[in-house]
């Protein structure tokens, strides 16, 4: 590599961490913008035939930020606070906390605060979920520059979308063979982890906590969103929530809303899978452990977004694995691609 390479070369990192870095305090609302594009481009590509590229991007940017967007951001709020009040509510005495307490301290020997431990992670999820902002007027400011910046990114991603992909074509230094073969199967990643796990995940999750809704549990905003991301788990799901809030009703006195919760968790939300993923997934599936790692990983790298990008990161390490193996003799030095 000559000098004049190497320069340039160190420039290009300079401005990919630059822009890194400026990205970052919005992230969330960037990758949502990212998300959506990806959701919504095969409908671009219907309506702008028919309409053009600028009013076909703009119908769908408005329909998605009345829809989507704010709908997202105030959920996203509503966690943040109903994490915050859960933890308050240990830190006040809640249920059978004290108890709790001594007895651990009992067992073990060892003194314990479930309500520092509880607030302090309550505290960093919070913030996590806002963006960094640690009270509710910033959190409030934040959420309305990012879906601002998130629409914005998302009119532009969706009516310049084919101009984007053949860029991306253009500078990636691989054949055309093996281009086609590699975006094909990052498409169909990409779809069978945001359809076939995601939102069969965010229903099953969504009817657990309308159950616990309906028999009287607090925090369900809170509750739904831990179901959800248990529901990503295999082998874990809402179960880890539901059937324990049953026992709390039940302990509470309230045994017909326990009996209740139970039937309608067994029934409705522990058959869902099986009805839902066959119907919405087909046969495009992907691994387990794809999903257990993608998740868990996700969820601590990028936040909330996470939820959805984890899985789709590792399984294209997989794929980008199994395509670089399959069209190894390919990718030779070639005088024309």
């Amino acid at each position: 590599m000559n000098v004049s390479k190497g320069f340039y070369l160190l420039l290009a990192t300079i401005s990919a961490v630059l822009t890194l870095a400026l990205v970052w305090p919005f992230l969330q609302y960037v990758l949502l913008a990212v998300l959506l594009a990806y959701v919504l481009y095969p409908l671009q590509k219907r309506l702008e035939p028919r309409i053009g590229s600028s009013l076909s991007s703009l119908s769908l940017v408005i329909g998605a930020t009345l829809a989507i967007i704010v709908p997202f951001a105030v959920m996203i709020g509503l966690i943040a606070t109903d994490v915050l009040r859960f933890a308050r509510s240990l830190e006040d005495g809640g249920p059978g906390v004290g108890r709790l307490e001594a007895t651990i301290s009992e067992r073990t020997g060892q003194d314990v605060n479930i309500a520092d431990t509880a607030t302090s992670g309550a505290q960093r999820v919070s913030e996590g979920l806002l963006g960094g902002a640690p009270d509710a007027l910033s959190g409030l400011i934040h959420a309305l520059i990012g879906i601002g910046l998130a629409a914005f990114l998302l009119y532009f991603l969706l009516k310049d979308g084919t101009r984007l992909f053949a860029w991306t074509r253009e500078i990636v230094p691989l054949p055309r063979d093996v281009q086609e073969t590699l975006f094909e199967e990052l498409d169909r990643l990409t779809w069978a982890v945001l359809v076939g796990h995601v939102v069969v995940a965010v229903i099953q999750g969504v009817l657990a906590g309308l159950g616990l809704l309906a028999t009287g549990v607090p925090n369900v905003v809170f509750w739904t969103f831990v179901m959800i991301l248990l529901s990503l788990i295999p082998l874990i799901g809402s179960f880890a929530v539901w059937a324990p809030a049953a026992v709390w009703l039940a302990i509470t006195g309230s045994t017909v809303a326990a009996v209740a919760l139970v039937i309608y968790g067994a029934i409705v939300v522990g058959t869902s899978d099986e009805f839902l993923r066959p119907l919405i997934v087909g046969r495009a599936d992907v691994n387990p452990s794809i999903i257990i790692v993608g998740v868990i990983g996700g969820m601590y790298l990028m936040g909330f977004m996470g939820l959805f990008f984890g899985p789709v990161i590792v399984g294209a390490c997989k794929v980008i694995l199994e395509t670089f193996d399959d069209h190894y003799d390919d990718l030779e030095p070639a005088g024309d691609w």
